[in-house]
């Protein structure tokens, strides 16, 4: 048996601040990365073809990170739990590392795996918490249970000390041509492209793949927009927020180099205003790790609502109304705006994420898993935890002490697009309406078919009354029984 340790690359596509590989790297300098193509995750039919590129792009990225650091990434296709274990004994590998997931589907294929790496006598790294700052079993509430609303956790969460980022990898060695020859006899390919797996995405994604790409866009955030964020944060027209989501989800930059980034900004930046823009920004890193722990304790999240009324709730799911928020045609042109950002760029402002999940659920009675799948068809950062709790925070399913909250797309248009910018630059065709007309919605049948542009396909007043009656019979129903 070698000195090599294979980790194994998932969510964390980076060789900085990553605990698991930082810990290979303490037992040897042999460490040698493994990504899998798993078709158990390619395969499925919410796979967003900007996601998919930009991973591509991400693991290009990571095999010369790699190369610099004296080793190698080796990529494979197929089940990961044959897959590695397989690669592994071809090697004699000391051992697989690999980084904890919270997602159901990891979890049964991590269990897997180690019984896999188990019968054939290969060591394995207990797995370690990577993609959050506190593991799901760190953070209870005074009853010894998982928190179910978010500000009670953030009040707990925000008083933990936050760990430091853990050493780049370097000064490591990677397999030998002896050893390269049995890899490739064992499946090891040459990385495809996203089009050789089937998926097309000829625009330009929202942001470059790759650690330095996404440490670039840290920095220049931490730089001076953080600072105005609780401002700007909220429109959409404004390049207000950082653009990370994507690099999060896949790991390309570490959560403790991001949180450091944050807490620096705070010293260097101490006026009021910054201070609570800064905070108010790591208190949404706070909640995309609720949403984490949620889908850790809670993994029937995935599969429908949490609150029991919602769970069987009389959606009428009209197919001719879904296509048409799908495709940006409802007449509300916020909702038509944000849902055409999406289509073309695979990426939406989170106010337009909230705008258009409300829409979806409260005007066109349509179920939030619907409207769930469709993101993750569609977006770059597409995250199960992420995505699932906040379709759930907006159609009132999920963890929140306010179930019947209800967004007027006329108001909200209003409130953070007052100028009518980001609805002028994705409806072309009403860029020559008065401003107010396009907030306000209130666009005569006539100038619609001038500019051929829908007319309103639900009416807002009556569908939020219809929603809130069939809501409160529900509840009834729920509690009767």
């Amino acid at each position: 048996m070698s000195d090599l340790i294979l980790f194994w690359h998932r969510r964390d596509l980076r060789i900085a601040d990553n605990t698991g590989l930082a810990l290979a790297r303490m037992q040897t300098a042999k460490v040698v990365g493994v990504f899998c193509l798993d078709p158990n995750i390619l395969e499925r039919d919410d796979v967003a073809p900007a996601r998919v590129t930009y991973m591509i792009g991400c693991l290009q990225a990571l095999q010369q990170r790699y190369v610099q650091a004296g080793s190698q990434l080796l990529i494979l296709r197929g089940d990961p739990v044959q897959a590695i274990p397989h690669l592994a004994e071809t090697l004699q590998a000391k051992a697989v590392f690999w980084n904890w997931d919270v997602e159901p589907y990891s979890q049964v294929r991590e269990r897997a795996i180690i019984e896999t790496l188990k019968a054939k006598g290969i060591e394995f790294l207990t797995p370690t918490w990577d993609q959050i700052l506190h593991s799901p079993d760190e953070i209870f509430s005074g009853s010894n249970a998982p928190y179910t609303v978010y500000t009670p956790f953030w009040k707990n969460w925000i008083t933990k000390p936050k760990a430091k980022p853990v050493p780049t990898l370097e000064n490591a060695t990677g397999l030998t041509p002896a050893e390269q020859e049995l890899a490739t006899q064992a499946g090891v390919i040459a990385l495809p492209t996203a089009k050789d797996l089937g998926f097309i995405w000829d625009t330009d994604l929202v942001i470059p793949p790759g650690e330095a790409a996404a440490q670039a866009k840290l920095e220049e955030f931490t730089a001076k927009a953080i600072t105005e964020y609780q401002e700007q944060r909220n429109f959409p027209g404004v390049d207000g927020t950082s653009q990370l989501s994507a690099a999060l989800k896949f790991g390309v930059i570490g959560i403790r180099t991001v949180w450091q980034a944050t807490t620096a900004a705070l010293e260097n930046y101490t006026s009021e205003e910054a201070s609570t823009s800064i905070r108010t920004w790591q208190q949404e890193l706070a909640w995309r790790e609720f949403y984490q722990h949620a889908m850790y304790h809670f993994p029937e999240l995935a599969d429908g609502a949490y609150r029991d009324t919602f769970k069987t709730f009389p959606w009428e799911n009209n197919e001719e109304l879904f296509q048409a928020w799908c495709e940006g045609k409802t007449g509300y042109p916020i909702v038509d705006a944000a849902m055409r950002q999406l289509n073309e760029l695979g990426w939406m402002h989170n106010r337009c994420r909230m705008i258009v999940a409300s829409f979806l659920t409260k005007d066109l009675l349509i179920n939030p898993q619907w409207g769930e799948k469709y993101f993750m068809q569609k977006l770059i950062d597409g995250d199960l935890s992420a995505n699932n709790g906040g379709w759930q925070w907006s159609a009132s399913s999920g963890m929140d002490p306010k179930p019947v909250r209800i967004f007027n797309p006329a108001s909200q248009a209003q409130k953070f697009d007052p100028d009518a910018e980001y609805i002028r630059l994705w409806l072309p065709e009403l860029r020559s309406l008065d401003t107010e007309y396009l907030v306000t919605g209130k666009i005569t049948p006539l100038e619609r078919r001038a500019v051929g542009y829908p007319d309103p396909i639900v009416d807002h007043k009556k569908q939020q009354q219809l929603f809130k009656q069939r809501y409160q019979q529900q509840k009834e129903l729920v509690i009767s029984q």
